[in-house]
Protein backbone atom coordinates (compact mmCIF):
# COMPACT_ATOMS: atom_id res chain seq x y z
CA UNK A 1 0.00 0.00 0.00
CA UNK A 2 1.40 3.46 -1.41
CA UNK A 3 2.03 5.90 1.49
CA UNK A 4 -0.85 8.31 0.20
CA UNK A 5 -3.46 5.06 0.70
CA UNK A 6 -2.27 4.21 3.59
CA UNK A 7 -2.63 8.57 4.93
CA UNK A 8 -6.60 8.42 3.22
CA UNK A 9 -6.89 4.96 5.53
CA UNK A 10 -5.62 6.58 8.14
CA UNK A 11 -7.94 9.70 8.08
CA UNK A 12 -11.34 6.88 7.59
CA UNK A 13 -9.90 4.81 10.18
CA UNK A 14 -10.18 8.33 12.17
CA UNK A 15 -13.01 9.69 11.41
CA UNK A 16 -14.92 6.62 12.09
CA UNK A 17 -14.13 6.93 15.17
CA UNK A 18 -16.12 7.64 18.73
CA UNK A 19 -17.48 10.59 18.81
CA UNK A 20 -15.58 11.20 21.95
CA UNK A 21 -12.41 10.38 20.30
CA UNK A 22 -13.19 12.99 17.60
CA UNK A 23 -14.46 16.61 17.60
CA UNK A 24 -14.79 18.47 14.83
CA UNK A 25 -15.30 22.58 15.21
CA UNK A 26 -14.67 25.44 12.62
CA UNK A 27 -13.13 27.09 15.96
CA UNK A 28 -15.26 30.06 17.15
CA UNK A 29 -17.70 30.30 14.39
CA UNK A 30 -21.45 30.10 15.49
CA UNK A 31 -23.01 26.33 15.65
CA UNK A 32 -25.49 25.52 12.58
CA UNK A 33 -29.02 24.46 13.08
CA UNK A 34 -29.50 21.71 10.81
CA UNK A 35 -33.39 21.55 10.10
CA UNK A 36 -33.40 19.82 6.45
CA UNK A 37 -31.49 18.27 3.65
CA UNK A 38 -30.54 20.43 1.04
CA UNK A 39 -27.76 20.16 -1.57
CA UNK A 40 -24.26 20.80 -0.93
CA UNK A 41 -21.59 22.27 -2.74
CA UNK A 42 -18.34 21.43 -1.39
CA UNK A 43 -18.78 17.48 -0.10
CA UNK A 44 -20.53 15.22 -0.57
CA UNK A 45 -22.83 12.96 1.17
CA UNK A 46 -20.79 9.83 2.28
CA UNK A 47 -21.77 9.82 6.29
CA UNK A 48 -17.97 11.13 6.96
CA UNK A 49 -19.18 14.27 8.38
CA UNK A 50 -22.53 15.28 10.19
CA UNK A 51 -25.08 17.63 8.39
CA UNK A 52 -23.78 20.05 10.64
CA UNK A 53 -20.06 19.94 9.76
CA UNK A 54 -20.84 20.07 5.87
CA UNK A 55 -23.00 23.45 6.59
CA UNK A 56 -20.19 24.80 8.82
CA UNK A 57 -17.63 23.98 5.67
CA UNK A 58 -20.30 25.17 3.41
CA UNK A 59 -20.41 28.68 5.23
CA UNK A 60 -17.01 29.02 6.24
CA UNK A 61 -14.83 27.06 4.04
CA UNK A 62 -12.82 25.00 6.76
CA UNK A 63 -13.58 22.77 9.44
CA UNK A 64 -11.03 21.98 12.27
CA UNK A 65 -11.14 17.88 13.22
CA UNK A 66 -9.61 17.53 16.56
CA UNK A 67 -7.23 14.61 17.53
CA UNK A 68 -7.37 12.98 14.17
CA UNK A 69 -4.06 11.90 13.53
CA UNK A 70 -2.56 9.68 16.62
CA UNK A 71 0.75 10.54 18.82
CA UNK A 72 2.44 7.53 17.35
CA UNK A 73 1.79 8.38 13.73
CA UNK A 74 2.92 11.95 14.38
CA UNK A 75 6.22 10.83 15.91
CA UNK A 76 6.62 8.50 13.07
CA UNK A 77 6.53 11.08 10.83
CA UNK A 78 8.57 13.08 12.29
CA UNK A 79 11.56 10.68 12.38
CA UNK A 80 11.26 10.52 8.51
CA UNK A 81 11.25 13.95 8.32
CA UNK A 82 14.11 14.31 10.37
CA UNK A 83 15.84 11.62 7.96
CA UNK A 84 15.12 13.37 4.74
CA UNK A 85 16.81 16.92 6.47
CA UNK A 86 20.11 14.61 7.51
CA UNK A 87 19.77 13.79 3.78
CA UNK A 88 19.56 9.68 4.89
CA UNK A 89 17.22 8.96 2.26
CA UNK A 90 15.93 10.54 -1.10
CA UNK A 91 12.16 10.52 -1.97
CA UNK A 92 11.30 11.12 -5.20
CA UNK A 93 9.42 14.10 -6.80
CA UNK A 94 10.66 16.19 -2.91
CA UNK A 95 11.89 19.11 -3.17
CA UNK A 96 13.94 20.42 0.19
CA UNK A 97 13.70 23.75 0.67
CA UNK A 98 15.61 25.34 3.13
CA UNK A 99 13.59 28.07 5.60
CA UNK A 100 15.36 31.77 5.22
CA UNK A 101 14.33 31.82 8.77
CA UNK A 102 17.40 28.83 9.48
CA UNK A 103 20.53 30.01 9.90
CA UNK A 104 23.82 27.83 9.19
CA UNK A 105 22.96 25.14 11.64
CA UNK A 106 19.87 23.47 11.19
CA UNK A 107 18.06 23.88 14.25
CA UNK A 108 18.93 27.16 15.39
CA UNK A 109 16.56 30.10 14.16
CA UNK A 110 18.06 33.03 12.27
CA UNK A 111 16.51 35.58 14.88
CA UNK A 112 17.65 38.33 12.22
CA UNK A 113 15.57 36.95 9.78
CA UNK A 114 12.56 35.51 11.89
CA UNK A 115 9.84 37.77 9.78
CA UNK A 116 10.15 35.37 6.95
CA UNK A 117 9.06 32.55 8.92
CA UNK A 118 5.88 34.36 8.01
CA UNK A 119 3.45 33.42 5.01
CA UNK A 120 1.02 36.34 3.45
CA UNK A 121 -2.46 35.97 3.19
CA UNK A 122 -3.10 33.40 0.21
CA UNK A 123 -4.93 31.05 -1.46
CA UNK A 124 -3.96 27.98 -2.41
CA UNK A 125 -5.66 27.78 -5.47
CA UNK A 126 -2.85 29.86 -7.17
CA UNK A 127 -0.23 27.35 -6.77
CA UNK A 128 -2.47 24.54 -8.90
CA UNK A 129 -2.83 24.37 -12.36
CA UNK A 130 -5.83 22.02 -12.32
CA UNK A 131 -9.28 22.39 -12.06
CA UNK A 132 -12.33 22.56 -10.56
CA UNK A 133 -11.65 24.17 -7.21
CA UNK A 134 -15.01 22.96 -5.76
CA UNK A 135 -13.10 19.33 -6.25
CA UNK A 136 -9.97 20.13 -4.13
CA UNK A 137 -9.49 20.22 -0.56
CA UNK A 138 -6.43 21.03 1.24
CA UNK A 139 -5.18 19.93 5.07
CA UNK A 140 -2.60 20.83 7.58
CA UNK A 141 -2.02 18.74 10.47
CA UNK A 142 0.08 20.02 13.15
CA UNK A 143 3.06 18.14 14.69
CA UNK A 144 3.20 19.77 17.61
CA UNK A 145 0.89 22.07 19.66
CA UNK A 146 0.57 25.57 17.48
CA UNK A 147 -0.17 28.93 18.86
CA UNK A 148 -0.18 32.19 17.96
CA UNK A 149 2.98 32.54 19.66
CA UNK A 150 4.88 30.03 16.88
CA UNK A 151 2.60 30.89 13.80
CA UNK A 152 -1.09 29.60 14.03
CA UNK A 153 -2.72 29.89 10.87
CA UNK A 154 -5.21 32.75 10.23
CA UNK A 155 -7.97 32.16 8.12
CA UNK A 156 -10.74 34.70 6.56
CA UNK A 157 -13.91 32.49 6.61
CA UNK A 158 -16.30 32.94 3.73
CA UNK A 159 -13.51 33.97 1.34
CA UNK A 160 -13.46 30.55 -0.92
CA UNK A 161 -16.80 31.71 -2.20
CA UNK A 162 -15.05 34.80 -4.10
CA UNK A 163 -12.84 33.98 -7.05
CA UNK A 164 -8.77 33.48 -7.33
CA UNK A 165 -6.82 36.62 -6.63
CA UNK A 166 -3.65 37.78 -7.86
CA UNK A 167 -0.69 36.99 -5.99
CA UNK A 168 2.93 37.99 -5.74
CA UNK A 169 5.72 38.53 -3.12
CA UNK A 170 4.51 41.22 -0.70
CA UNK A 171 6.50 44.12 0.50
CA UNK A 172 7.80 43.39 3.66
CA UNK A 173 11.13 43.81 5.24
CA UNK A 174 13.52 40.69 5.42
CA UNK A 175 11.65 39.28 2.65
CA UNK A 176 9.36 35.59 2.76
CA UNK A 177 10.53 32.39 1.49
CA UNK A 178 10.71 31.94 -1.61
CA UNK A 179 7.37 31.30 -3.52
CA UNK A 180 5.74 32.32 -1.11
CA UNK A 181 3.00 34.70 -2.58
CA UNK A 182 -0.02 36.91 -1.32
CA UNK A 183 -2.74 38.13 -2.28
CA UNK A 184 -2.33 41.39 -3.54
CA UNK A 185 -5.61 43.39 -2.37
CA UNK A 186 -8.15 41.99 0.18
CA UNK A 187 -10.30 43.65 2.91
CA UNK A 188 -7.72 43.93 5.84
CA UNK A 189 -11.35 44.11 7.61
CA UNK A 190 -12.34 41.00 7.20
CA UNK A 191 -12.90 38.93 10.32
CA UNK A 192 -10.37 36.08 11.18
CA UNK A 193 -10.17 33.11 12.65
CA UNK A 194 -6.89 32.05 14.86
CA UNK A 195 -6.47 28.43 14.40
CA UNK A 196 -4.74 27.34 17.51
CA UNK A 197 -4.14 23.84 17.17
CA UNK A 198 -2.76 20.77 19.44
CA UNK A 199 -0.80 18.09 18.14
CA UNK A 200 -2.44 15.96 15.89
CA UNK A 201 -5.50 18.07 14.82
CA UNK A 202 -6.05 18.65 11.22
CA UNK A 203 -7.91 21.18 9.52
CA UNK A 204 -9.35 21.17 5.78
CA UNK A 205 -10.14 23.61 3.92
CA UNK A 206 -11.35 24.98 0.78
CA UNK A 207 -8.40 25.79 -2.24
CA UNK A 208 -9.91 29.38 -2.62
CA UNK A 209 -9.89 30.08 1.42
CA UNK A 210 -7.31 33.05 1.85
CA UNK A 211 -5.36 32.11 4.38
CA UNK A 212 -1.17 32.40 6.16
CA UNK A 213 0.83 31.88 9.13
CA UNK A 214 1.88 34.60 11.55
CA UNK A 215 5.58 34.83 12.12
CA UNK A 216 7.18 32.38 14.65
CA UNK A 217 7.98 34.08 18.15
CA UNK A 218 9.70 31.38 19.50
CA UNK A 219 13.34 29.73 20.02
CA UNK A 220 11.65 26.38 18.99
CA UNK A 221 9.95 25.33 15.43
CA UNK A 222 6.45 25.19 13.89
CA UNK A 223 6.23 21.68 12.04
CA UNK A 224 3.40 20.16 10.01
CA UNK A 225 1.77 18.70 7.66
CA UNK A 226 0.50 19.88 4.75
CA UNK A 227 -1.34 17.95 1.73
CA UNK A 228 -3.91 18.82 -0.62
CA UNK A 229 -6.23 15.99 -2.60
CA UNK A 230 -7.88 16.30 -5.40
CA UNK A 231 -10.51 14.50 -7.14
CA UNK A 232 -10.70 12.38 -10.36
CA UNK A 233 -12.81 14.66 -11.97
CA UNK A 234 -9.81 17.58 -12.20
CA UNK A 235 -7.92 18.23 -15.12
CA UNK A 236 -5.05 20.35 -15.87
CA UNK A 237 -5.72 24.04 -17.56
CA UNK A 238 -3.13 26.28 -19.36
CA UNK A 239 -2.43 28.99 -16.85
CA UNK A 240 -0.18 31.19 -19.48
CA UNK A 241 -1.81 34.81 -19.73
CA UNK A 242 -3.73 34.57 -16.08
CA UNK A 243 -2.61 35.44 -12.84
CA UNK A 244 -0.95 32.42 -11.99
CA UNK A 245 1.44 33.05 -15.03
CA UNK A 246 3.94 34.10 -12.23
CA UNK A 247 4.11 31.50 -9.88
CA UNK A 248 4.14 28.70 -12.84
CA UNK A 249 7.26 30.56 -14.14
CA UNK A 250 8.94 30.71 -11.15
CA UNK A 251 8.45 26.83 -10.68
CA UNK A 252 9.33 25.75 -14.38
CA UNK A 253 12.87 27.38 -13.87
CA UNK A 254 13.52 26.21 -10.73
CA UNK A 255 12.21 23.04 -11.86
CA UNK A 256 14.90 23.97 -14.81
CA UNK A 257 17.79 24.39 -13.02
CA UNK A 258 17.67 21.52 -10.72
CA UNK A 259 16.11 18.58 -12.46
CA UNK A 260 15.52 18.65 -16.72
CA UNK A 261 19.42 19.36 -17.15
CA UNK A 262 18.13 21.32 -20.56
CA UNK A 263 14.97 19.66 -21.23
CA UNK A 264 12.04 21.67 -20.74
CA UNK A 265 9.21 20.81 -18.15
CA UNK A 266 5.64 22.66 -17.65
CA UNK A 267 3.88 23.54 -14.89
CA UNK A 268 1.46 20.80 -15.17
CA UNK A 269 4.40 18.31 -15.55
CA UNK A 270 5.79 19.65 -11.66
CA UNK A 271 2.46 18.14 -10.31
CA UNK A 272 1.93 15.45 -12.36
CA UNK A 273 5.58 14.18 -10.93
CA UNK A 274 4.86 14.99 -7.51
CA UNK A 275 1.08 13.87 -7.81
CA UNK A 276 0.20 10.34 -5.71
CA UNK A 277 -2.80 8.04 -6.56
CA UNK A 278 -4.68 7.92 -3.13
CA UNK A 279 -7.39 5.57 -4.53
CA UNK A 280 -9.23 4.87 -7.55
CA UNK A 281 -7.62 5.19 -10.83
CA UNK A 282 -5.38 8.26 -12.28
CA UNK A 283 -7.16 9.61 -14.94
CA UNK A 284 -5.90 12.84 -15.88
CA UNK A 285 -4.00 14.02 -13.26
Amino acid sequence: MSRAAERLRLLVSHLDRSPAAIRATSTSAQSLTYSHPQRLRYTFDTDLLTPEQRLSYEENGFILIKNLVSEEDIDRFRKEFERICRQEVTVPGLMVMKDLAIAKSEFVPDESSKKTSRHPMHQDLHYFPFRPADRIVCSWTAMEKITRQNGCLVVLPGTHTGTLQEHDYPEWEGGVNKMYHGVRDYDPQHPRVHLEMEKGDTVFFHPLLIHGSGMNQTQGFRKAISCHYASADCYYIDVRGTTQENIATEVEELALRKYTKGNEITFQDTWAFRGRLVQGERISL
